[in-house]
């Protein structure tokens, strides 16, 4: 059902993709690369936090950074491939969320610096 202002199907197809590394020089490394290679219009670091996960049937404790990806749809494919080859984790975090809603003018810009 479509609600009145929803953004239209064209609305959603930009991304935010989130991952996370241990280390904020490859943080800074993976952000400056993804935008170079037009794969990310912006990338996000959030300074280091805590992670808690079950990895190998083991709790783990781990200091990371997470990385906000913005990016088109179009291009997610090629971000994935790229950022899974780059990845220093096994099974790295890689999600990507579909933003339906944005100042149009924003999300323009995404579509653009992706292409």
């Amino acid at each position: 059902m479509t609600m009145p202002g929803s953004p239209s199907a064209e609305r959603a197809d930009c991304l935010l993709v989130i991952t996370t590394v241990d280390d904020g020089t490859l943080a800074d490394d993976l952000a400056q690369e993804l935008v170079e290679q037009r794969l990310a219009a912006c990338v996000h670091i959030l300074g280091a936090g805590r992670s808690v996960y079950r990895w190998q049937d083991d709790v783990e404790d781990a200091e990371e950074h997470t990385l906000l990806i913005k990016t088109s749809v179009s291009r997610y494919p090629a971000l994935q491939d790229w950022l899974a080859e780059r990845h220093p984790y096994e099974t790295p975090e890689l999600i990507a969320l579909p933003i339906t809603q944005g100042l149009p003018d924003y999300l323009d810009w995404i579509r653009q610096c992706t292409r």
